[in-house]
């Protein structure tokens, strides 16, 4: 049997393209967004945005696009990023749905749903509801003694280095000291990675591996619950994500058997699960320490690494902190490993940190909203229902209008004016607001606080590569590396 040339002949091919075609203008030219400038692609398809994620540095080319086109950006068909002030009340402090971007944070599978990675407001709320007491600073600075014991463990390691002239690449002492302290404060154990020195099993390599595959796979969340992200290939220990379900899975074990266990997080929240069972299952316990582990280390290291970074990049800022630290050493209001308490009561520190917080600010990509049933008006643009619109951290902290004329310029002291900064502090956004605000942002500031205050007040850090810049990648997470430093001891008063 044979057919028509004429059918055999059918240009499948063309037709094909001409429906890519027929769908990129529908969305180019007839969507609701059609006025919204951006790139060419950004407006058809999501694939800008994923190039940006691949390239590393989607902060620097917002930066750009907000300043060519001014308060919105069309980065995909369907979504906005917001780059004025408002964005922060009516999107980030609202209580809408995020965007389905962050389902992918739950680890290992679709099952484990974290504050993290649930995008229902009121859900939200519960879930941080059962976890409250775990992350409350009162319960955290029960621990404190022990992370004093982790910064002696650092310190250890920096005289060793400091005495050998070895070059210090704090870029791996704060993620392990990061990552200790999850362990201490979550399952009363730190993982051991300042006192063996090195990355014991890889886990903090994996998980930036892993960082980068998120950030593109929560476009596409439908594939990656078919996936990677099935019950089925954790199950089988099959995942690149396995790494840290063995890192968590091995600690709630090793916790279990543990006679000195405390009344750490994991204790709180088995409270909970044990009193509410109805509202606090096995895999909440598991999904808030996994969520811990996953992002708890990296974006602390991200910021102590830059205010590092950028006091030695800005002596005059360094000299003038080190001097309040000496002249507090001196008063004797700082302990060998300077306490919470301690740090709360050094304003030029506090500035410094909020500094470096808002300049370098440890979250990098859009973070995404959904427009509610009725839409949303923004600035006077209304956005139809079901329209993403997001927000990027460092335009808002980059913003002249919140932050000064150089809010582009490292500069610690624009927080010592009392009065500007109560106005900026709204606008200071790096651990998120509003009901999605960071749940271990308590213990992150905690460990900022202790291990900047004591390690800038015992010792002087000098640039290998004085006049080479530091680079970053930016898969969800700013995270600085190489840029080794030399180290000694500090001269510090004596006690009046």
């Amino acid at each position: 049997m044979t057919f028509p040339s004429a059918v055999v002949a059918f240009p499948w091919p063309l037709i094909l393209v001409l429906l890519v075609l027929a769908v990129a203008a529908k969305r180019k030219y007839l969507s609701s967004l059609r006025d919204i400038p951006g790139p060419f692609l950004a407006s058809v398809s999501s694939l800008w945005k994923i190039q940006q994620i691949i390239n590393g540095h989607t902060e620097e080319e917002m930066l750009a696009l907000h300043k060519k086109h001014g308060a919105f950006v069309r980065i995909t068909d369907n979504e906005v990023s917001v780059g004025h002030p408002d964005a922060v009340k009516h999107l980030l402090h609202a209580k809408i749905a995020k965007g389905s971007w962050y389902e992918v944070f739950s680890i290992p599978d679709y099952r484990f749903v974290s504050q993290m990675s649930e995008t229902d407001p009121q859900r939200h709320i519960e879930k941080g509801k059962n976890v409250a007491a775990g992350y409350a600073l009162s319960n955290i600075i029960k621990s404190e003694s022990y992370v004093d014991d982790i910064i002696s463990d650092l310190k250890t390691q920096l005289d060793q280095l400091a005495e050998s002239r070895a070059p210090v690449h704090l870029d791996k002492w704060f993620n392990y000291f990061a990552f200790d302290v999850v362990g201490e404060v979550t399952f009363s154990q730190s993982f051991g990675f300042v006192k063996a020195g090195n990355d014991i099993g890889s886990a903090i390599a994996n998980a930036r591996k892993l960082a980068l595959y998120v950030s593109i796979m929560g476009h596409y969340v439908w594939f990656h619950n078919l996936t990677i992200g099935n019950p089925l290939m954790s199950t089988l220990g099959l995942i690149p994500a396995s790494h840290l379900f063995d890192t968590c899975v091995a600690a709630i074990a090793s916790r279990k058997k543990n006679p000195e266990a405390r009344n750490d997080m994991m204790e709180r929240w088995l409270n909970v699960r044990n009193t509410h069972p109805d509202r606090m299952a096995d895999e909440d316990v598991f999904a808030a320490a996994a969520a811990n582990v996953g992002a708890g280390a990296e974006t602390v290291s991200a910021s102590l690494q830059a205010l590092v970074y950028y006091l030695l990049r800005h002596l005059v800022y360094l000299d003038r902190l080190q001097k309040e630290l000496d002249a507090a050493q001196g008063r004797g209001e700082l302990s060998r490993i300077v306490q919470y308490s301690e740090a709360q009561n050094l304003p030029y520190l506090q500035a410094c940190i909020k500094e470096a917080y808002r300049y370098h600010s440890s979250i990098g990509t859009n973070l995404p909203r959904v427009a509610p049933k009725g839409g949303l008006t923004i600035c006077g643009r209304y956005f139809p229902e079901g329209t993403l619109l997001s927000v990027n951290l460092w335009v808002i902290h980059r913003n002249p209008d919140l932050f000064g004329p150089d809010s582009n310029v490292f500069n610690p002291e624009r927080w010592l004016d009392k009065d500007r900064a109560k106005t900026m502090d709204y606008f200071l956004v790096h651990w998120g607001a509003g009901y999605n605000q960071c749940p271990g942002r308590n213990l992150a500031h905690f460990e900022i606080n202790k291990l900047a205050a004591t390690l800038l007040r015992d010792y002087e850090f000098e640039l290998v590569e004085s006049k080479k810049e530091w680079s970053f990648n930016n898969h969800f997470i700013t995270t600085p590396s190489d840029w080794p430093c030399r180290a000694r001891r500090r001269e510090t008063p004596p006690k009046v």
